[in-house]
């Protein structure tokens, strides 16, 4: 399905997006086609594709907007930006593409224009909210047994579109009119279309996030924080029509644009040699690997996300048992595990692999003051609960701010959950010694624009033994 409202000739500018609800699982592209020198959203496309991968996806919806691109401006040359990495690679010739699902699409994108006529650039994935918004409202339709329609889209809402269009069909014969009237020789330009009123709706909330049996699935906005679309019509059979806006609430009955959360799913390593003896385990000890048993938590908590199939990101701890079960989950859901320094565990110093008795024993005294002050490090120059509170509360900024609107998994330990958990909650530091987290353990943190984190724990997982 596409949508399109106008066109400029010589270049077109392509963005495109695809994503997978538990990869495999319910997919969908999407995909827009812009004019390099105003922005403005010329086409869009956007389709559910029923089970498919996130490589998958993205390869369609890149076919999808270069089909889109030639059908306004087959003479054109295409810049195509996309934040999937590997798709910008392999299209752009610097990485082999091996994965059979692969090369017929990507053989397929390459035979829409001719060599040398398209370029691909990779961008952030914030700044391909487009294609991204599309891709998603694709796989909504797909859940409730519907196709994606261009009335359905809010992507060019978002992005800052000016117009109301009607039915693709119409808008796309008029696209194509426009471009063969601004290249005829005589011919005076076609008049502006009507601007519509700026966007004052939230984005659709994103999947809830994914949980093991027994799992609380992820806090997401309630949708009567949507608010709908001002000025939305049906489509028009041939014209344009002009958006009329309505009048818009204030006060209490108006609807809080908190936008999609950044959900955090918070999962705890597999337990290891030192988890059952309960021993201190932290960042400057043997860094030890999942045991037996901790290799078969981490392949049933990778079974139950991709059940539920909402986990879009991994990030883990660079600790080897954080990056083990990590890359359990992550080749069950195929995608890939990015590490960030931020989620390690705490340096317990000279208490590492030590048992709490055995630290009693050694250093009553820095026990009692770390018991009692979270200024207060480990024994042997270890690291306090302030300080992985500052280090952990540094790393959920930025991760909030990268992951917006998206569901990541955080694969770590016990103090930084703890700490999400406690920081979310508004807690104090002293909330540390009032939780207990088990090993392969699931929590939620969903965090708005307001400031505001909604919080869902579990932490029965006998069921992964």
């Amino acid at each position: 399905m596409s949508d399109a409202v106008g066109t400029r000739p010589g270049e077109l500018i392509v963005e495109a997006d695809g994503g997978s609800r538990g990869n495999p699982g319910p997919a969908g592209y999407g995909a827009v086609v812009l004019d390099p020198v105003s922005g403005e959203a010329l086409v869009e496309a956007a389709e559910y594709i029923g089970v498919a991968t996130n490589n998958v996806a993205e390869y369609k919806g890149l076919v999808a907007g270069l089909r889109a691109a030639r059908e306004l401006a087959p003479d054109a040359s295409v810049h195509v930006r996309m934040d999937s990495k590997l798709v910008v690679e392999q299209m752009s010739g610097r990485w082999k593409i091996k994965h059979p699902d692969m090369k017929p699409l990507a053989a397929e994108a390459a035979r829409i224009y001719p060599p040398g006529r398209v370029t691909y650039e990779w961008i952030p994935r914030e700044h391909n909210k487009h294609a991204d918004r599309l891709a998603n409202e694709a796989m909504d339709a797909g859940r409730q047994g519907k196709q994606w329609q261009p009335s359905m889209s809010k992507a060019a809402l978002d992005a800052g579109a000016a117009r109301v269009v009607g039915d693709a069909t119409a808008g796309a014969a008029k696209a194509r009119a426009a471009l063969a009237h601004a290249t005829a020789p005589a011919a005076p330009p076609a008049p502006p279309a009507p601007p519509a009123p700026p966007a004052q709706g939230a984005p659709a909330p994103v999947s809830p996030a994914p949980a093991a049996p027994g799992t609380p699935a992820q806090a997401t906005p309630p949708a009567a924080l949507a608010a709908p679309t001002p000025g939305a019509v049906a489509p028009a059979p041939a014209e344009e029509v002009e958006a009329t806006p309505a009048t818009p609430p204030v006060g209490w009955a108006a609807a809080a644009d908190l936008g999609a959360p950044a959900t955090f799913v918070l999962l705890r390593h597999g337990e290891t040699a030192l988890t059952p003896e309960k021993r201190f385990s932290g960042s400057g000890g043997s860094d030890p690997e999942l045991s037996p048993a901790g290799r078969r938590q981490a392949e049933a908590v990778a079974a139950a996300l991709a059940a539920r199939g909402t986990v879009q990101d991994i990030v883990a701890s660079p600790l080897l048992r954080c990056r083990q079960t990590a890359q359990t989950v992550a080749a069950r859901l195929g995608l890939d595990v990015r590490i960030e320094e931020g989620l390690r565990e705490t340096d317990f110093g000279a208490w590492e692999g030590l048992t709490f008795a055995e630290v009693q024993a050694r250093y009553p005294d820095d026990l009692d003051a770390w018991l009692g002050s979270a200024k207060a490090a480990p024994s042997g120059g270890g690291e306090s609960f302030a300080a992985v509170s500052r280090r952990v509360a540094a790393t959920r900024d930025q991760l909030t701010a990268r992951y917006a609107g998206r569901t990541v998994l955080l694969v770590t330990h016990v103090t930084p959950i703890k700490t999400l958990v406690r920081l979310a909650l508004g807690a104090p530091p002293e909330a540390l010694f009032r939780m207990e987290l088990s090993a392969a353990s699931l929590s939620a943190v969903a965090y708005y624009k307001d400031g505001n984190a909604s919080v869902r724990l579990l932490n029965d997982t006998s069921h992964l033994r």
